[in-house]
């Protein structure tokens, strides 16, 4: 299959631009190729995956950019790295481990990418709009951006989604074009449901691992409360599988009706999800039982929204957790300036509350005690937690965390 370069494309490979272009320019065409794109298409923005240091190879790649003068093309966010900038005495990282990580958070500002830091840019001022295309990494982002906003983005991986920042182009293949966004399995919600927190992370769940590499469409879903929520949801579907859209009829931007959803074409599968079904779901992501002794509380994976804070806060003043368990709370830096001015952080030191932000608790070690339970609301935090730091979990609604906190162990369910 032929890939059609418009002159500019053209320019871009041949140099014209400079050496860093060009080099992104190579890989972009190679990918397309690859992925059978017959064309390359402009993007609005991009978010870029590759902050969070993996090892030498990553910061090596980024360096080359930085040294050929390269620049980004479009506004461009960046995800969470290894290290929090902010709050720098949380992280215990040893030095070797410190000066590449910080480094390669760095350089990607020297190719002019914006100092977000967030694995929720859809909560930032950068927030892109519906139809728009762009290139995202980071797999929540590209969930929520598609399905929630109705923006279009492919998952796009470390270093293909920088190369698109790089020449403000990607392939035009995939859920960029409108033919591939139809639904293809339909799961139906039995029965009657609340729209709790942890209903829209087990449905994630369940649809993440049944889907692969299908588009879900979701009936019989509640109303959310909010679209963090919805966040959840498209969070643990990533997680536990391939899901890089959804649709949840009634609620998603293009799933007004079934027919919509799935473009007037039947659905290949049909999977009924039952409250049995949901339960075993989240039962899964927890190792401990009710009543274990508790270290710490984790939410915020993905980070924090502003109106999660508003429910947080009252909820920490109302239970006044006063034993010293740690809660961590995972933001954007965006997120936390916006409270700090509004001074809504000043009286819930004595809660023992710990703000972090550009990075996660479940890929950095922050967390004091990782030999004992961490209770957390996310679905995402929950299955990855265990394999990356090695701590016990306990997945519950925010104000279960809070009321274990309280107590000093595990408590679940109606107060």
């Amino acid at each position: 299959m032929t890939l059609e370069l418009m002159a500019g494309d053209q320019s871009m490979l041949q140099g014209e631009h400079g050496p860093a272009v060009a080099a992104a320019m190579k890989i972009l065409v190679a990918f397309s190729k690859a992925v059978g794109a017959r064309k390359l298409l402009d993007i609005a923005g991009a978010h870029i995956d590759g902050c969070l240091y993996h090892g030498q190879a990553g910061l090596d790649f980024v360096e080359r950019l930085v040294e050929g003068g390269g620049s980004v093309r479009v506004p461009t966010t960046l995800n969470v790295g290894s290290f929090d900038l902010i709050h720098p005495g949380l992280v215990k990282m040893p030095a070797a481990e410190e000066v590449p990580a910080r480094r390669l958070m760095k350089a990607h500002l020297e190719l002019g990418c914006q100092a977000t830091f967030t694995c929720a840019p859809y909560q930032t001022r950068f927030r892109p709009a519906f139809g728009e295309q762009i290139a995202w990494g980071e797999s929540n982002a590209i969930v929520f951006a598609n399905s929630v906003i109705g923006a279009r983005t492919n998952r796009y991986g470390d270093f293909i989604d920088l190369c698109c920042a790089m020449t403000g182009r990607a392939p035009a293949w995939g859920l960029h074009l409108s033919e591939n966004r139809r639904g293809q399995i339909l799961f139906e919600l039995t029965g009657s449901f609340e729209p709790t927190d942890a209903l829209f992370v087990g449905v994630g769940l369940i649809i993440g691992q049944a889907s692969r590499d299908r588009i879900p469409v979701i009936s019989g879903l509640p109303q959310p409360r909010d679209e963090d929520q919805l966040k959840a949801l498209g969070a643990a579907a990533a997680t536990t599988g391939a899901v890089a859209l959804f649709h949840a009829v009634g609620i998603t931007p293009e799933a007004k009706t079934l027919d919509e959803a799935f473009r007037g074409k039947p659905p290949e599968e049909t999977i009924r999800i039952s409250r049995a079904d949901i339960d075993h779901a989240l039962a899964r992501l927890s190792s401990v039982p009710d009543g274990a002794p508790l270290a710490a509380v984790s939410l915020g994976t993905p980070h924090f929204s502003h109106h999660e804070w508003m429910r947080l806060l009252p909820m920490l003043r109302h239970i006044a957790p006063g034993r010293g368990i740690p809660i961590y709370v995972n933001t954007g830096r965006a997120t936390l300036t916006r409270l700090q001015d509004e001074g809504e952080l000043e009286s819930v030191k004595a809660f023992n509350l710990i703000p972090v932000t550009d990075t996660c608790t479940y890929v950095t070690t922050i967390i004091e005690r990782l030999d004992g339970v961490v209770m957390t609301n996310s679905g995402k935090w929950a299955h990855y937690a265990p394999g990356n730091i090695g701590v016990s979990v306990a997945f519950g609604e925010m104000e279960d965390c809070i009321r274990s906190a309280a107590v000093g162990h595990v408590v679940r369910g109606a107060p």
